[in-house]
């Protein structure tokens, strides 16, 4: 089944302008666009599970306060 959907203005622009070439069609940027944020790689999954993890036990360990961080690389940011 073929049907049209209503866009505005300012998608129409981004949605030209993520065109490969003239010729590809706003269906396939649309998949694209789909499948990249379904497909989710082993690793991607693994790092999410185990930040929910660390998450839900009250440990964020491996993080650092940006301030702290400026301090340590002496930036004078």
């Amino acid at each position: 089944m073929v049907t049209t959907i209503q866009v505005s203005n300012e998608l129409l622009d981004k949605l030209q302008k993520m065109k490969v070439h003239n010729r590809e069609s706003y269906e396939d940027i649309i998949w694209d666009l789909l499948e990249d944020r379904m497909e989710l790689s082993d690793e991607t999954k693994e790092s999410i599970a185990e930040y929910e993890k660390n998450l839900k036990e009250g440990g964020l360990s491996k993080f650092h306060k940006w301030e702290d961080v400026k301090k340590e690389l002496k930036l004078n940011v």
